[in-house]
């Protein structure tokens, strides 16, 4: 048997951007595809629109106003005024005429057109430069229109590509839990023996929250990013190369930049996802443990340790701060350079006629634009790999292999369907729970139809693992548990699981109305069947004192409750089961006299044409029995009857007396 069930939170993780998580999460969001190509269409349309602008920009500069020097190079001769800016007006137009006319000292007319120098404008009447410019007006109120539109469609195409990525998100999100939860389902007990609740809750919190994120903010950002620097670069490359050349120069030390944060954040993140599962772990802890750290007036040291714990996640925390806080000026500082560079090259470019201002107003918006993605880029790869250490450790659990072999129902190897629990038999068993510390050694037993067997001994004598053996939480070590001279693990655990039932030490009750708590998602019994329940269980008395009766909420646990109506709720869920087979661990260990005789009597009415196996603290409970083995140390040291037992005189018998004793000097005090 395998015993190093899966403690995996601390276990050394794989390199930095494993791309085999990227490979693993793949198949969660195939379902989704179609909305997935969609959005990345609607991405590629939101760049196109967004690289749009800057360009609407530059027309507007360049093509109404100010025109390129070029376009004034080619009409005016070599000298001074060759660098100077004039408006080009066609005097065939009549309103344009009589202003020419007007300002007639101020105008170069050449055939149907009239030149007049930019530093000159100033000089018009607004009412004349406004005639003079109705075409310009015109054309950047076209324009002013476009850029409306361009904004109006990109805000209809991103809050329709923001609500597919955030209901596929959803979508992969829910199904990523509920695997997740199956998985945990499925583990084996011991497992949970070795991973505390508040790891396991932040894996199916936290972390799968973190995947949420990576599949709507980061995927999406992430195309939209990539797209648009891509789209940038084209651009800035058709429209100059030579300045774009000039601009990209800074690249190189953001790549580095990049590199060097992308190794640093990872180990950070990690540490991160682990001090919360660890803060989780110790609150999940605080809560269920409150009455004993109360009790023994742990608060203060429970306290610090807490502190400690919480000032380790907030080292944890400024190391990421430290790491982001170096980043993100960093990349600041690249892009104002880069505008600086456009600046200084591109501004030579327009004062000498080989660039217009409009290109290099265009320019410097593109730089911008294309600084801010690398930025996004950046914050996201902070959610990015905060969602990667969320992934490996969401994997580890789903690999977890820590779960008996289960054989594959209707399989050549499977037993066939049980419908009667005739037998139960142990075949010389061995077993335990950390390798060479025996818990049971060579117990051999059989149970018939119908038969009542007790089990007693002295506390460690194994008493609960043959409890956990019989479940199959557990699997021996050596020897066979047997179901009808079957081996039980040829038969599928949910199948002799049904038939079974299991009264607690110490019951556990859902959180839910006790009618829920008793039915547990059995929807075909009868209000008259549940009633009948209720009275052979000895419940209906307690339960119609409750406030609201079997609809009552109960806290989880059963807290709101006392233990014996516990142990009474979970009788009458046995009941409601109606099994063949009826497993008691100590139902009556730590309950008052007066409760345990109407447990007893619950308990009788139960075991009624019932095939019993009761572990016995008491050992007044079991006289009755058809049959009592005696553990000691793990072994079988006597078996018979109650009076055959006592008739021994051995250790059943030594037993009879130590608890008579204790009895009577109780009843003195």
């Amino acid at each position: 048997m395998k015993t190093d069930f899966g403690y995996f939170e601390e276990q050394k993780l794989g390199k930095p951007y494993d791309v085999r998580l990227l490979r693993r999460l793949y198949p969660y969001a195939v379902p989704y595809k179609v909305m997935l190509f969609w959005s990345i269409i609607l991405i590629i349309c939101i760049t196109l629109l967004d690289l749009s602008l800057p360009y609407v920009t530059k027309i507007a500069i360049d093509r109404y106003i100010v025109p390129q020097t070029d376009a004034i190079k080619a009409r005016l001769t070599k000298g001074p005024e060759s660098k100077s800016r004039y408006l080009i007006a066609d005097i065939s137009d009549p309103e344009i005429r009589i202003v020419v006319n007007k300002y007639r000292e101020l105008f170069t007319i050449k055939e149907t057109d009239a030149r007049i120098s930019y530093e000159k404008l100033g000089s018009l009447e607004k009412e004349d430069l406004a005639v003079l410019r109705k075409d310009d007006f015109a054309g950047l109120g076209v324009l002013t229109a476009i850029f409306l539109v361009i904004i109006l469609v990109n805000f209809g195409l991103s809050f329709i590509q923001k609500m597919i990525m955030e209901y596929a998100g959803y979508m992969i999100m829910h199904d990523l839990r509920m695997k997740l939860f199956a998985q945990i389902q499925k583990l084996s007990i011991e497992f949970f023996t070795k991973n505390p609740v508040g790891r396991l809750v932040t894996r199916v919190t936290n972390d799968i929250q973190n995947m949420h994120e990576l599949f709507t903010s980061v995927i999406s950002i992430v195309f939209k990013d990539l797209f648009l620097l891509l789209g940038i670069a084209i651009v800035l490359i058709s429209m100059n190369w030579k300045l774009a050349i000039v601009s990209f120069m800074v690249l190189p030390f953001v790549l580095y930049a990049s590199i060097v944060f992308s190794g640093r954040a990872r180990e950070v993140f990690r540490d991160l996802r682990i001090k919360v599962a660890e803060i989780n772990t110790r609150f999940s802890e605080t809560i269920e443990g409150i009455r004993v750290i109360q009790l023994f007036r742990c608060e203060e040291n429970n306290f610090h340790n807490f502190k400690g714990l919480n000032h380790e996640n907030y080292l944890a925390g400024m190391r990421q701060i430290r790491v982001l806080a170096a980043f993100m000026p960093l990349i600041e500082i690249l892009g104002v350079f880069a505008v600086a560079l456009v600046i200084f090259y591109g501004g030579n470019n327009v004062i000498s006629g080989g660039l217009s201002l409009g290109a290099l107003v265009a320019f410097v918006a593109y730089i911008k634009m294309f600084f801010r993605p690398i930025r996004d880029l950046a914050e996201k790869y902070n959610i990015l790999q905060n969602a990667m250490a969320s992934a490996e450790r969401i994997f580890l659990l789903l690999d977890s292999r820590s779960m008996l072999p289960q054989v594959a129902f209707g399989s050549q190897n499977s037993a066939s369907n049980l419908n009667v629990i005739k037998e139960i038999s142990f075949e010389n068993v061995s077993f335990n729970y950390v390798p060479g510390e025996i818990v049971l050694s060579g117990i051999s037993f059989k149970v018939g139809e119908g038969e009542i067997l007790a089990v007693v001994g002295p506390t460690g004598s194994g008493k609960t693992s043959l409890i956990n053996l019989i479940t199959r939480f557990y699997d021996p070590v050596s020897g066979l548990v047997c179901i009808n001279g079957r081996d039980i693990r040829e038969f599928e655990t949910s199948i002799f699981r049904s038939k079974m039932a299991l009264v607690m030490q110490e019951p556990f009750l859902f959180s839910g109305t006790v009618r829920e708590n008793i039915l547990k998602g059995k929807k075909d019994l009868s209000e008259q069947e549940l009633e009948n329940i209720l009275k052979v269980s000895n419940c209906k008395d307690f339960i119609d004192r409750l406030p609201e009766g079997l609809d009552t909420m109960l806290v989880s646990g059963g807290a709101s409750i006392s233990s014996g109506e516990r142990q009474l709720v979970s009788i009458a869920k046995a009941f409601a089961g109606d099994p063949q087979l009826i497993l008691f661990d100590e139902a009556t260990s730590f309950i008052d006299s007066q409760t345990e005789i109407e447990i007893q009597k619950a308990l009788n009415n139960l075991m009624n044409r019932r095939t019993s196996i009761i572990v016995a603290h008491r050992l007044s409970t079991i006289r009755s029995a058809d049959k009592i083995i005696v553990l000691s140390k793990g072994r079988i040291i006597e078996t018979g009857t109650h009076s055959k037992l006592m008739d021994k005189k051995g250790f059943y018998f030594k037993l009879n007396q130590l608890q008579n004793q204790t009895a009577s000097a109780s009843i003195l005090h």
